[in-house]
Order: C-alpha cells, then structure tokens, then sequence
C-alpha cells in the first residue's frame, strides 16, 4: 500500500508540500489578523529552497529528497568533528570507502584533491605499499595515455585509454547514469562496456565508444531459444560505436552464479535492449551455451571476430580452477587461436546484487588472478600480443599503478565512475530505492540524475585521475604507466621488513611452459601442479 502510494505521491517530497500548506495557511492569518508573518516568512522560505531543490541540477539528493536531503550536507559540513566519534569506530573497510569517495567527488566536481597533515594511513601496518620516486623525476606533459589493442588476427584494431568504465548494464543502472557514462566517455574519448545487459538506445545517444559484453544469455544477440545467433550479432557489431567485443565467462562478484532479472522489472526498452519478451524473467544461465570445451571457446573467438569484421575480441573472467585457465591457454596455443584482450575480474569487484557468500569467498582476488594470467601468457611466449585490462576496486591512480607493475595493460572501474555520477553507497541498488538515481528504474528518482552535468563529471573524474597517473609516473623518473614494473612497488611485510612486489610476487621465465628442458621445480606451485594435467579438450583436471 505504501508502495503504491509513494509511486503517485513521493513521501520523499512531504517536507516541502508541507511547506507550501504551512505558507498558505500563516500567509492568510497574516493578512486576516496583522499576525503570524514571521511565520509565514519562515515557512514561505523553506518552500521556496525546496522547490529550488527539485529544479537544481547539481545535487541528486537534493531533486530527489529536497529540503530533507539537506540535513545530509549538514552533517558533511561537520563531518571532520565528528570524525573521532564516527569514523574511527566504523569497520576497517568503511573509513577506506568514505574517503575513495571523497576523491572520486573532488576530481569529478574539478575541486582541489589536496588535504593537510600528511598521510592518514598507518605505514608501519604490514601491507602498507607505495610507490618509489625518483632523485631526477621526468616533466610529463601529456596524460592522455593509450595502448593499442588487436593482435595480429585483428584488422580493426582498438587505441584505447588506460582508464576506462567497467561493465555495467542498462537494467541494473538507469536510462540516466548509462546516458551520462556514455557521454562522459565521448568527452573524455575512452572506453564504456556495456555489460551483459547489451547496447540499449541510452548507450547509443552520444556517440561514446563502447566495449560489447556478450554473456551467457546473448542479450542482443540471441535468438527465441536464448541461443546464440549470429546474424544479430553480425548487424549489431557493425555500429561504429563497437570498437571491442567481450565475451564474459565469469564476473568477480559472483562468479559461477547465473542471474535472473524479474519479469516486473522487464520493460520496454531493457526487453528490446536483450532481445527478450516484455515482463517475462530474463535468466543469464552459469554457463555458456555456445561452446563446452576451451577449444570450442577459442573457436568462438574466430567467429566473433570474424562476424564484426576483424575487431578486438576477447574475454573477461574471474579465475577459478586454475587448470581450467590452463586449458584455455593450452587450447590457443595448439591452435593459434588467441584473443586480442583478457580482462581479469578480481573478486572484490561488486555488483547490484549478489548472494554474501558469493562477495565474499567465491572467486580469486584481482592481485592472484592477474599475475596468473600475465604469468602464464609469459611463458607461453605471447605476453606482447594479448592486452590484458582489470578490474576490481581500482579507484585512484596508485590503484591503477599497482595493477599494471603486477602485469595489466589497462584499468577498469566500477565503482569509481559511479561516485562521479553521485553514488552514495546507500546499498539500495537491488530495491529500485536509489536515492541519487543511478540504478533506479524509477522515471521519477532518475530524473534527479541530469545527464550533462553528471557526463561532465565523469570526464573530469577520468581525466584528474590520468593527471594524477602522470604525475606519479614523472615523480618515479619514468616516461609512461607501461614503465611500472613489480620493481618500483614496495610492501611493507612487517615492522621491521618491506620488499618489491617482484620478490613477494610469483614469476615464470620467458617461454618457459613451451621449453621441454624447462625444470618445473623453477615453476611456481600452480603451474607444477596442475599446467601438464590441463587440456586443452576439456576444462576438468585430467588424472
């Protein structure tokens, strides 16, 4: 009942309605009696801040919850005094949120990044890393940043940023935060993947380049049965604004667990987006359909290649089994099959939804994953042709210089770029509740959402933070991000000790998995373990 109240009368708007009756009502005391104007002054004031909020495009707390929204902006303006109360109680993951948060604002509303009194982190605690600088820094003047990524069976190859908009699909985010992404991303000219939800008209609008996810249910490219079917996915990859193709074999968050999207939530434009019916449950099953072995996966890859002309195709996974990866590997080498680009998805990635067990303990964290993959690659011989991008909490700059000293090409983020849209973390993602707009359905809580200004954020998020890449790269004495090795990062292993990534990291020699005098006691654990009982027929571990 409640519900469908607040569905034709916003209880969110109640203070300022209240406002209006209360200005009504004293302004016509006042001009029956001579009395009561302060009154109607007060109240007349509030209604007029509040109608102010809801026209105001800045601030989508305050369109969608105004006057009330601002005790929330009352208590930020404290915020420092209450620190010693709050935040120091909170959990050790909250105060580290809050203040990504904070940068994530700062640059996105182009406001000065910089705070006082130093670091705020503990540099003695084990774990603690950073970055080493130079006697003799380089003066960059560019942080336009590119790699080119399309291997040598690619004839569309891609140049692409190092910073770029992970997947996030149009049905988890709203018509608005996709439209304000996408033209962030046409601002900033770098890349917005579509997720696996497919390429939806708000994607379309401004012109940004997108990377296509094809999941498990072929959104987009599908036929009635929810098979794959290549004639739609030859049309649809055809459009310009397709600079990549991705398959998705597993995301961080929950990896191995299908999704449904209920049919209520099925509308229009999110069924014609998949190409699936209205108000019917739209499942994305566990596993692929369209191939059962890492050779029926890498010939996968060929077709999708060649069906989109020779673009940049290739796939993200979290990493499971590790013979499983194995087997992949094993499969492009014996058939010269190999992608343009692997995106490695750690599992500290997030998502709109997904079971707590699966957050939190399914799934390979983004540091292991990554440095498997980039191992393996290397001793196979072809770390230089596949381009390998992450995800997985990547916020800042020293986020992103870790990850590629550990072996990435380039970075994806979630998370940050909806901050710069105006995400406030309230975990309402699932209920269609968001206050700010960003993955809501609701057409009356998106509208807090105006897409120009919070597009122009996202472009000054991505840009302040490649600045920041730039300077950190020029403090270290080098001339470009792909310089970072696992050298120059430092860990603090405990009170007394650090050491280089490149030493606490594990590491495999150049072609080493190809060399048959190679000693597999030099090999790390994994690859000792599992690399000669893969196959590249199967993804199960062979006796």
């Amino acid at each position: 009942m409640l519900e469908r109240l607040n569905q034709h009368y916003p209880i969110r708007y109640t203070a300022v309605l209240f406002a209006v009756f209360f200005s009504i009502i004293f302004a016509v005391v006042w001009l029956a009696t001579g009395s009561g104007g302060f009154l109607f002054l007060l109240f007349g004031g509030l209604a007029a801040l509040g109608v102010h909020d809801m026209r105001q495009t800045h601030h989508a707390i305050l369109r969608n919850y105004p006057l009330i929204g601002r005790f929330r902006f009352m208590l930020e303006a404290i915020r420092p005094e209450l620190r010693q109360y709050f935040l120091e109680s909170d959990t050790e993951a909250a105060p580290f949120s809050r203040a990504q948060r904070t940068l994530v604002y700062a640059r996105a509303k182009g406001q000065a990044d910089k705070r006082p009194f130093g670091t705020q982190l503990n540099v003695n605690q084990p774990g603690y890393e950073w970055l080493h600088h130079a006697m003799v820094p380089k003066h960059l003047t560019s942080s336009d940043f590119r790699i080119t990524v399309g291997g040598s069976q690619c004839t569309q190859p891609y140049e692409m940023s190092l910073f770029n908009i992970s997947a996030m699909s149009f049905g988890a985010l709203s018509a608005n935060a996709i439209q304000a992404l996408n033209r962030g991303a046409a601002i900033g000219r770098f890349a917005h993947d579509t997720g696996e939800g497919s390429i939806s008209v708000h994607h379309e609008k401004h012109g940004g380049d997108l990377i296509w996810e094809i999941g498990s249910g072929y959104f987009g490219c599908r036929n009635e049965q929810g098979q794959f079917d290549p004639e739609r996915f030859k049309a649809t990859a055809a459009h310009a604004q397709v600079k990549m193709i991705e398959i998705k074999l597993s995301q961080g968050a929950k990896p191995g667990h299908g999704g449904v999207l209920p049919g209520a939530k099925v509308s229009p434009e999110i069924a014609r987006a998949r190409g699936v019916p209205v108000g019917v449950d739209c499942v994305s099953p566990a596993s692929h359909s369209a191939f059962s072995t890492p050779t029926e996966l890498v010939q996968f890859i060929t077709q999708l290649r060649e069906l989109s002309s020779g673009k940049p195709v290739g796939f993200k996974l979290c990493v499971g089994h590790a013979w499983e990866w194995f087997a992949i590997a094993k499969a492009m080498h014996a058939s010269g099959i190999y992608p343009d680009f692997i995106v490695v998805d750690g599992s500290e990635g997030g998502t709109g939804a997904a079971p707590l067990e699966f957050s939190d303990h399914m799934g390979m964290p983004l540091q292991d994953g990554l440095r498997l993959i980039h191992n393996t690659l290397v001793g196979l011989g072809v770390r230089n042709q596949i381009r390998i991008g992450a995800s997985g909490k990547i916020v800042s700059a020293f986020d992103m210089a870790r990850v590629i000293a550990m072996g990435a090409d380039w970075c994806n983020s979630a998370r940050g770029f909806m901050f710069a849209l105006g995400c406030i973390q309230a975990q309402a993602c699932h209920t269609g509740h968001c206050p700010t707009g960003v993955t809501t359905q609701d057409p009356v809580r998106q509208q807090a959402l105006v897409v120009p200004d919070k597009a122009q954020r996202v472009a000054n998020f991505h840009r302040e933070t490649l600045v920041s890449l730039m300077d950190m790269v020029g403090a270290a004495g080098l001339t470009h991000p792909k310089d970072i090795t696992a050298d120059h990062i430092l860990r603090r292993i405990d009170a007394n000790n650090i050491a280089p990534l490149s030493a606490l990291l594990p590491s495999i020699s150049e072609g080493a998995l190809l060399r048959a005098t190679a000693d597999p006691t030099d090999w790390p654990p994994v690859f000792r373990n599992f690399w000669h009982r893969a196959t590249p027929e199967s993804f199960s571990l062979q006796a």
